[in-house]
């Protein structure tokens, strides 16, 4: 779609949407960008789009503003079902997700990956692999740049690797990656999807438009479970799986068949990340890496320097012998027990926050082999102390700040005291970054007092 002239709505006004609109006005569009938020509540960066020629609507919708124009565009935390996105949708008014926007205007090739968890994980060594190899590969989506704020200056060489989440893939039409990664599926936003096959549909997206010239990376637990489309499979697995295309862990390595030929890819004893679910991310990146032409060599090396991304089982601080870890991004009770999985010591787990679906009792078997107890925190607590209670010591905190302190002193020396909420942070937090950093401003502070 040409963009000068034309009316477009942007819709919820974080990072995606400050993104969007700006793209828009750099190409003639007029924006109207609207949030439910009032100006106080804004990012400066959202407040300061009137500057750039866009009209601000806030602190509510309009529905004539939506039925009215000739393009509504949506941020990844605005509701598919919003009432006046389905009057635009009534109007014969095109909607689609920032990151269609982003797609229909790109050049280069496109990498995606999504699935419940370790999306960031795999995406951010995917790009590391890809930039030992050289050339002009782009980071974002779901993590670091909005889509639309990673165009400017591509051409047919760019690589764009993108985490991609079932908010982003459920507002797409024509999306069409070359290569996908789809790592794992399990109850995740079921309190905005309205049952776990609309979410499962919503992933699946990231495979719709691909054909039998593209590649898709899949879990082979999942392999066997639905219909993957026309692209080619690969297959990723702890251990070999006969005959087929392929990754896999074999005598110490990462290795990958493709046509029969095994090649390996990096050593197991490389890797400088905790948990074996992280080991099967950089499994499948490498495979997709390998896909869009990185060498085995470049590959190894990324490896070698990969620590990891923020909010991801990340370490934070040692006191008194007690190790703190940050893992924000565990925002479901599956992502919280392969955390809880990474450590063969005892832990005070900090679980608690807006409940998105999932049981926390399914957490009661790891705690009781590794926990020593758990922090409760934000709107679930009482509910996590319900499931939870019968196993081990719950307490229950009403800042995160508390949960450091208790966790702390509930800990002993060589024990871990790790953040793995297994819920959304919006009762408490703006997301789950903004509750990793206070996480690790608590530590800190903690650390300072302690001397």
């Amino acid at each position: 779609m040409e963009l000068a002239g034309k009316q477009v709505v942007v819709v919820g006004l974080a990072r995606s949407g400050i993104a969007a609109a700006e793209f828009l006005l750099r190409r003639g569009a007029l924006v109207v960008a609207t949030d439910r938020r009032p100006a106080a509540d804004l990012a400066q960066e959202a407040v300061m789009l009137q500057e750039r020629g866009a009209r601000l609507e806030l602190g509510g919708h309009r529905e004539a503003t939506f039925t009215g124009a000739d393009l509504v565009v949506v941020s990844p935390g605005v509701p598919w079902d919003l009432p006046e996105l389905a009057a635009a949708r009534a109007a014969g008014v095109p909607v689609m997700a920032e990151l269609e926007l982003g797609y229909q205007h790109m050049r280069g090739t496109v990498a995606a990956v999504t699935g419940t968890k370790g999306k960031s994980t795999t995406t951010a060594a995917l790009a590391a692999m890809l930039g030992e190899a050289g050339g002009d590969v782009r980071l974002g989506g779901n993590i670091g740049q909005a889509v639309t704020g990673l165009l400017d200056g591509a051409t047919d060489e760019t690589v764009f690797v993108l985490e991609v989440s079932s908010f982003q893939l459920e507002g797409t039409d024509t999306f069409h990656p070359k290569v996908a990664v789809f790592l794992n599926l399990s109850a995740d936003h079921l309190d905005r999807h309205p049952s776990f096959e609309d979410y499962s549909a919503a992933k699946a997206r990231v495979f719709a438009n691909q054909t039998s010239e593209d590649w898709l990376v899949v879990n082979a637990e999942l392999a066997r479970e639905r219909g993957w489309g026309r692209a080619r499979l690969v297959r990723f697995a702890p251990s070999p799986l006969g005959e087929t295309d392929s990754a896999f862990f074999n005598a110490g390595h990462a290795c990958l068949r493709l046509d029969g030929r095994v090649e390996q890819l990096f050593p197991i004893s490389s890797v400088r990340l905790p948990g074996s679910h992280l080991l099967l991310d950089l499994l499948a990146a490498s495979a997709a890496a390998r896909l869009l032409g990185a060498s085995a060599e470049s590959i190894a090396r990324a490896v070698a320097k990969f620590e990891g991304v923020e909010h991801v089982l990340e370490r934070v601080a040692e006191i008194e012998g007690v190790t703190f870890f940050n893992d924000s991004k565990a925002t479901n009770v599956d992502a919280a027990r392969k955390s809880l999985e990474a450590f063969d010591r005892p832990v005070v787990a900090i679980i608690g926050g807006r409940y998105k679906g999932g049981e926390f009792a399914d957490l009661r078997e790891d705690l009781v082999r590794r926990g020593r107890a758990v922090m409760a925190i934000g709107e679930t607590r009482q509910r996590v102390a319900a499931a939870l209670a019968p196993a081990l010591p719950v307490v229950l905190c009403e800042t995160l700040e508390e949960a450091v302190e208790r966790g702390f002193a509930a800990a002993k020396r060589g024990d871990v005291v790790l953040l793995a909420p297994a819920c959304s942070s919006f009762d408490m937090f703006q997301d789950y970054a903004d509750r990793g950093r206070a996480f690790k401003r608590a530590v800190r502070a903690l650390a300072e007092r302690k001397g």
